[in-house]
């Protein structure tokens, strides 16, 4: 990845407890029956999945060409039928969120009390660099202490990321602690805003708590696409912040558990939905 990836995006839609727009339901669904295999799924059959949570033809179509052109879908004619599959770029950006999802980052008991800090300069005329490198470092796991100056709590290696857009000559990193008068906790509230990731855990909670689940899902493979996704958008926005200096109640834990509860008893039955309707094909094959 050589530019801020749509992938690292957060949904709007989704965060504010609402349905998450068709393209973070794209990637959750390629990401759960695509990624790691190497078959390519035919529209026909993508729009068909996708009427179980009442997205409709045209924006299936119109979302698929739209991945496409951003280097996140590959697409292939077989006779008069088109399929999509993966590309590399996009199977690493929904590997890293399915580690995500099973090392969640809902409590983190275990930080040493180090720091990561990342200090940039760019020119203001590098709008899109600018944009690119706040990108990558929210998804590695940072927040804003002030202008030009990031932190995350552990150690992050940020090499990876200088070295995707270029910018090595003018990042620099640094691992440390905290010395006095600066307090982790106040850091802490200073880089990230707690309240807005602790109501997504809460927005996450009234939406599939009580036994309840979206009406727009039709079956458990609608449920369980749109519970990976709203799940994934929170685990993006979870920077796995150390526990001992989060507000009492801090909800993620709830959230946690419910989400693995549900994933649990959505997957038997959207596995079979899903072996009877998705028409595969191995383009390599």
């Amino acid at each position: 990845m050589t530019h801020s990836d749509p992938t690292l995006e957060t949904d709007p839609a989704a965060e504010r407890g609402g349905p998450p727009r068709p393209q973070s339901l794209m990637l959750s669904f390629f990401g759960i029956h695509v990624l790691g295999t190497d078959t390519a799924l035919s529209s026909a059959s993508v729009i068909d999945a996708f009427a179980r949570v009442q997205v409709g033809e045209d924006a299936v179509r119109s979302t698929l060409t739209r991945m496409v052109g951003r280097g996140l879908l590959e697409r292939h004619r077989r006779g008069r039928r088109m399929y999509f599959s993966l590309t590399a770029r996009a199977a690493a950006v929904l590997a890293d969120g399915q580690e995500r999802i099973r090392q969640t980052g809902a409590v983190n008991r275990a930080w040493d009390g180090t720091w990561t800090l990342v200090a940039f300069s760019l020119p203001e005329s590098w709008r899109r660099e600018r944009h690119d490198l706040r990108s990558r470092l929210v998804w590695a796991g940072f927040g804003p202490l002030q202008s030009g100056l990031w932190v995350a709590p552990g150690r992050v290696d940020v090499a990876p990321v200088a070295t995707e857009l270029g910018l090595e000559d003018r990042i620099k990193a640094f691992h440390g602690e905290a010395a006095a008068p600066t307090e982790a906790g106040p850091l802490l509230r200073t880089a990230f805003d707690l309240d807005v990731i602790a109501e997504g855990y809460r927005a996450f909670l009234a939406r599939w708590g009580d036994g309840h689940a979206p009406a727009e899902a039709r079956d458990d493979l609608g449920r369980q696409l749109l519970l990976h996704t709203d799940w994934l958008d929170l685990v993006r926005r979870d920077r796995h912040l150390p526990a001992e200096h989060l507000p009492d109640e801090w909800p993620a834990a709830r959230a946690e558990a419910l989400f693995r509860g549900l994933a649990e008893r959505f997957e038997p039955e959207a596995k079979r939905i899903a072996e009877g309707i998705l028409d595969r094909w191995e383009p390599a094959g």
